[in-house]
C-alpha cells in the first residue's frame, strides 16, 4: 500500500500514513485532514543488466554467440 503525508488541519501535526486508496479517500472526507502534496520516488538502475546476471548466464550467451556465426552483437 502506499504511503501518504497527511496533515492535521487543527494541530498541524504531519503524519506519514499507509493507506488504501479507500481509506485515503474517507480520510479527506472527514475534513480533519489534508495531504501533503510531494513528489514522486523513482528508482532507476544503476550499471548494465548483464553485469548483474550470473555466471551461468554469461556462459551461457558465450556459447549462442560462439554459434551465432559472423557479425553478431551479442556482448558476453
Amino acid at each position: 500500500m502506499p504511503s501518504y503525508t497527511m496533515i492535521n488541519k487543527s494541530s498541524g501535526e504531519e503524519r506519514e500514513m499507509i493507506l488504501s486508496l479507500s481509506e485515503r479517500e474517507e480520510l479527506l472526507a472527514t475534513g480533519e485532514w489534508t495531504q501533503k502534496l510531494s513528489t514522486a520516488s523513482f528508482i532507476s538502475q544503476h550499471g548494465s543488466t548483464l553485469g548483474k546476471t550470473p555466471d551461468s548466464w554469461k556462459e551461457h550467451l558465450g556459447k549462442i554467440k560462439k554459434g551465432s556465426g559472423r557479425g553478431n552483437s551479442i556482448n558476453t
